[in-house]
């Protein structure tokens, strides 16, 4: 008995600095291009969890405080008649996709998962540039990014690609981008929590493995500072989606 004890304490541990190193890297790449937080931490995160459900709740919890932080530098350059369709088609949306997350099993998720990882880096890799051409800022495509955003972020905790391609296309330059996808990520992040709040998904294990992960957030936020005044975004941004590409081959594979 108190070698089974002992072996689940090492394994606690391991587990806690894993998803402290989860939260650096992904506030990292959050602080450098202004999102990706839930893409690259729910490459591992499902595995470390109980379960699937917690493991999405901590993903939103870290990226609020992530995404806080930013967003106090760069709120004075968001466009809010622009910003609020999209966030009133979430609300919708992630609310109807949270409530579906207790009827989909596990494994099915992380197969769904590792296939959404693999679409997100093959079109940020390759078909970014292509269909940023033909989006126009309307009422129609704010409505339909929101749509997105909200299955995406109510089902994987990952709601930033549909935001990112409508806003990269429409804002005039990156300090109003990251004023605008900061902004969002705070607000809808908000939203999830609660409505997972209200579903059971905050739980002692989400509370207790969020203050542990604090610690690797503060330094990747620290650290991405640095690179988004330095490292050109285009081989960063290529680095990083190569890296989810492949981890959502392996989880595919060994769901």
């Amino acid at each position: 008995m108190k070698f089974l004890l002992y072996y689940l304490c090492i394994n606690m541990n391991e587990t806690i600095i894993y998803i402290a190193l989860l939260a650096a890297g992904a506030s990292f790449v959050q602080r450098t291009i202004g999102f990706g937080f839930g893409i690259f931490i729910m490459t591992a995160l499902p595995f470390l969890m109980p379960s699937y459900g917690e493991a999405v709740t901590l993903s939103g919890l870290l990226s609020l405080t992530s995404a806080t932080v930013v967003m106090i530098k760069y709120v004075k350059f968001v466009n809010w008649r622009r910003l609020l369709p999209i966030v009133a088609a979430f609300v919708v949306f992630s609310s109807a996709a949270i409530i579906l997350l207790d009827k989909i099993e596990g494994r099915a998720m992380r197969i769904i998962l590792g296939v959404m990882l693999l679409i997100i880096s093959l079109y940020f890799s390759f078909f970014k540039a292509k269909l940023q051409k033909i989006i126009r800022p309307t009422a129609g495509w704010q409505l339909g990014v929101g749509t997105a955003s909200g299955v995406m972020g109510g089902l994987f905790g990952m709601h930033g690609p549909p935001v990112v391609l409508y806003l990269g296309a429409s804002e005039p330059d990156k300090d109003h981008y990251m004023g605008m996808i900061q902004t969002y990520a705070v607000i809808t992040n908000i939203i999830m929590l609660a409505t997972r709040a209200c579903n059971g998904y905050v739980t002692p294990a989400v509370g207790t493995t969020y203050i542990y992960a604090l610690a690797g957030l503060v330094i990747g936020v620290l650290a991405g500072g640095w690179a988004y005044r330095h490292i050109p975004n285009r081989i960063f941004t290529y680095i990083v989606y190569t890296y989810i590409g492949i981890s959502g081959l392996i989880i595919f594979l060994t769901a």
